[in-house]
């Protein structure tokens, strides 16, 4: 351990609500996890009548070919905890790749640029498997920090780092993102972000100067220039790695139509029935669900 795993495992290990815990074990239990991931918007709100983000880690490889191409495997669950209904979305793929994404060594940026980011390790299958999550983490944060020194300026201070680090990382993956989101994740604990550059730096063997808050990353050219090439490599992929993932998305994603109703009835009131139609066909069945979801909103 080191201060940097040190300060990840203890955020990790994070108290969350119960029923985040019970759905997390439940949703490990029926996709064969060894450890899950707890992150995203209700973490940091604690409002449980949105939808859990939780990475679920295998052990072994992906179980669908495609899968093993394009991760992860993306699903809808609803689980019952004590009477309450708790949903969730939730991406699972092999614990072996999670730490090599981590790491940097694929053509990715969005796990090391998520993890780099609060979450809690609700549930692991032993000690084994809690360390090489909390490793790929401490990772995560390592692979983050380097390019945040590439994106950042000269010197400043290290919430201005990690906004650089977040738009370049938006910019790349084809997202959609509002206008100051990066503000918005830094703004849930700006001590928190501060606290974590140097100590990822350090470990990932970026040599800086501090000077109260101001911090001014010392990079070598030959490392600049390494650090650049895998910069543009990623941002080659990187839309179109997205684009193929969503295509995926559209055709396996388990529990698509549940989804989809939960959704549209939280946001417009509108109950769309789950068929076994509908189930097993979403995108047939689409049309005829946004028909009635323009009807209802017309009526409205």
């Amino acid at each position: 351990m080191n201060p940097l795993t040190d300060f990840l495992a203890s955020e990790l290990d994070r108290p969350v609500p119960p029923e985040v815990e019970q759905a997390g074990r439940v949703i490990a239990s029926r996709l064969g996890g060894v450890a899950v991931l707890f992150y995203g918007s209700v973490l940091r709100t604690g409002d449980l009548t949105g939808l859990l983000d939780f990475y679920v880690l295998r052990e072994g490889r992906s179980r669908s070919a495609v899968g093993r191409l394009l991760w992860p495997d993306v699903s809808y669950h609803e689980v019952n905890v004590g009477g309450r209904v708790v949903r969730a979305k939730v991406a699972t793929m092999p614990l072996d790749t999670f730490a090599r994404a981590a790491q940097g060594e694929t053509l990715d940026t969005t796990v090391w640029a998520r993890f780099v980011q609060p979450a809690a390790l609700v549930w692991a299958k032993g000690a084994s498997f809690r360390h090489r999550t909390i490793e790929a983490v401490a990772d995560a944060a390592m692979t983050a920090s380097r390019f945040a020194a590439l994106h950042g300026p000269e010197h400043a201070d290290a919430i201005t780092f990690w906004r650089a680090l977040f738009r370049a990382t938006y910019a790349a993956e084809l997202r959609v993102e509002a206008p100051g989101r990066e503000d918005q994740i830094l703004g849930y604990d700006q001590l928190r972000y501060k606290t974590l550059l140097p100590l990822a730096w350090r470990e990932a063997g970026v040599d800086f100067e501090q000077h109260g808050d101001d911090l001014s990353p010392r990079l070598p050219e030959p490392k600049i220039i390494a650090l650049a090439s895998a910069w543009l490599r990623l941002e080659r992929a990187g839309k179109r790695l997205n684009l193929a993932r969503l295509m995926k998305a559209a055709f396996t994603f388990d529990g698509a139509t549940r989804y989809a109703a939960w959704k549209i009835e939280r946001h417009t009131g509108m109950q769309v029935m789950v068929t076994p139609f509908r189930e097993r066909h979403p995108i047939m069945a689409a049309p005829g669900v946004l028909w009635q979801l323009w009807r209802h909103t017309v009526l409205r």
